[in-house]
């Protein structure tokens, strides 16, 4: 059973060690959890819908909260107070795309407003819309999640949006293909819900980014329906593909996505080396990408993200006997962990690695227990949000955010943005802690990842005031260095404010104009991207 206030499957109970508290201790002194809502009393607060009746919807208290927002820091404390600033009048199950465009139309003539839902998976507050005098309806795609059609000549493959990944991926695995799109949210996240949001991937290199694999699909507006072929490449004008993608549900519901699948590969390998600091780890990485060897990943770790990772992931027993083979090596306390993969035919694989090795070594890098570390991180690669749970029950607050930008101004950005969210609560006196890495790389820059705690407060509005402060000290570091406000989890309404300075003036009012045409009646996922503002008329402000 899916958790109703927390992230993925209840049957997945993840625990923090005796040494991971303690660490926890010297990291962030003592800490106290905030007492957690049952599912009971949430449910009794649920307030009676105000939507009219229709066969495809469900009004019972217990699916509108499953379905009132998704895993932002702000739904979370939502989600484990039970106290829910709003709550979907009810939720919509459509199994076509003729029952969303039934939904479409019924909801002009009824005056509602409509949110579409994929996987729940959300971190920057696409699906928690706010409160409006018009009923809300939460559309739910996840019974759209068939295989439709399969060109096998051309390799594209047309889903139900609301297909997840491992549906999405073991429907192809049974006719020999993959799709090869693993965002750490894959378990739970939806085709559609990847299109609509721009994910990447943690093997975007060999893969590429949902924009290279999105070929085409059903777009349902309140205007009426967008159909987009799917062609190789084509110069008659711009891309509508581009229309949809990161549209995050304010220009109408995807229904049908046509994706661009590859054979199963021959054969799979991840290795981790050591890299004996930070500069020789970004060094590395960029000659690798800009030499353009044929890696499926790349992810490298910062020395505390390192550090971090070594004594949660070896057994405190081990760890000692690790650390003397690092002394060994000549990696001291500085050293950057770097995890790469390689997929393909066997030739493939052996002729890449050899290259990778070549650049790596040129760059110092160290193997110790290579294969085996390479293994840990393929088996716990969408594990890391269970995390979440454990911690919060311990007291301690996290959350996570990202940007990407060219490799000139990212060496400038890793240097201060650390140090500036750790000292975001210095004048209160609470200690924030904070790692990065890189896990999307380019030859012309990479993403930024960040992961940062805090100690919950006494009380969940003042949780909500500390990391209101970490949010915009985070997002103003990116903005000032150059950095798009979002790689991979796209813009929803918690990172709607920063969207300006990186699209400037005339490219906000061209989404406003894409956003009225589309939506004159402003009923589809209000407050996304565009934050609370609505272009006025059709014309560009």
């Amino acid at each position: 059973m899916r958790r109703w206030n927390g992230w993925g499957d209840d049957s997945h109970q993840a625990q923090l060690a005796d040494f991971a508290k303690a660490l926890l201790a010297e990291l962030l002194g003592e800490t106290h959890p905030l007492p957690d809502a049952t599912l009971q009393d949430a449910t009794k607060r649920v307030p009676a819908s105000r939507a009219p009746d229709h066969a495809l919807l469900d009004k019972s208290p217990e699916t509108r909260i499953r379905h009132a927002c998704g895993q932002s820091f702000p739904d979370w404390l939502q989600m484990r107070s039970g106290q829910f600033e709003h709550i979907p009048d009810a939720v919509a199950f459509p199994e076509t795309t003729q029952h969303v465009r039934e939904l479409m139309d019924w909801a002009a003539e009824k005056d509602l407003i409509l949110v579409p839902y994929g996987g729940g998976t959300s971190v920057v507050g696409h699906l928690a819309c706010p409160p409006s005098d018009k009923p809300q309806i939460t559309v739910a795609l996840t019974r759209m999640n068939r295989l439709l059609d399969f060109d096998k000549e051309s390799q594209i493959a047309t889903f139900g949006a609301g297909v997840r990944g491992p549906d999405l991926e073991a429907q192809l695995a049974a006719i020999g293909y993959t799709l090869g799109h693993f965002p750490q949210s894959f378990e739970l996240s939806t085709a559609g819900g990847w299109v609509v949001t721009r994910s990447s991937g943690q093997q975007s290199l060999r893969y590429g980014r949902i924009e290279q694999l999105f070929a085409g699909g059903t777009l349902e507006s309140p205007q009426g329906t967008l159909e987009i072929p799917s062609i190789p490449a084509n110069s008659a004008g711009p891309d509508l593909r581009e229309t949809v993608l990161g549209s995050e549900g304010m220009l109408g519901i995807l229904t049908e996505v046509k994706l661009r699948v590859t054979p199963l590969p021959e054969s799979e390998q991840f290795y981790t080396v050591f890299m004996p600091d930070w500069e020789s780890g970004v060094a590395a990485v960029q000659a690798i990408t800009q030499g353009r060897i044929s890696l499926s990943m790349l992810r490298l770790s910062n020395a505390t993200e390192t550090d971090v990772s070594l004594k949660l992931a070896v057994p405190e027993s081990k760890l000692s006997k690790l650390n003397m083979l690092f002394k060994l090596k000549g990696l001291t306390d500085q050293k950057c962990m770097l995890t790469f993969g390689l997929t393909g035919s066997k030739k493939q694989v052996a002729a890449n690695e050899k290259l990778a090795n070549t650049y790596l070594k040129q760059h110092g890098a160290k193997r110790v227990l290579s294969k085996m570390l390479g293994g840990k991180w393929k088996e716990n690669r969408f594990k890391g949000p269970y995390m979440r749970d454990p911690l919060w029950e311990h007291g301690v607050a996290a959350d996570t955010f990202e940007t990407a930008m060219d490799w000139s101004a990212l060496r400038p950005y890793i240097n201060v943005v650390e140090k500036n969210v750790t000292s975001a609560l210095k004048e209160q006196g609470i200690p924030v802690f904070a790692y990065t890495h890189l896990s999307h790389v380019y030859p012309q820059g990479s993403s930024a990842y960040t992961t940062y705690l805090f100690p919950a407060a006494s009380s969940y509005e003042e949780t909500m005031a500390r990391w209101r402060i970490i949010k915009k000290v985070a997002s103003e570091t990116v903005v000032a260095h150059g950095g798009t406000i979002s790689h991979q989890h796209g813009v929803g309404r918690d990172h709607a404010p920063y969207l300006a300075a990186e699209k400037g003036e005339l490219g906000m009012s061209t989404l406003k104009t894409l956003s009225k045409h589309f939506d004159p009646d402003q009923r589809m996922n209000p407050g996304v991207l565009l934050g609370d503002e609505v272009a006025s008329s059709t014309e560009p402000a």
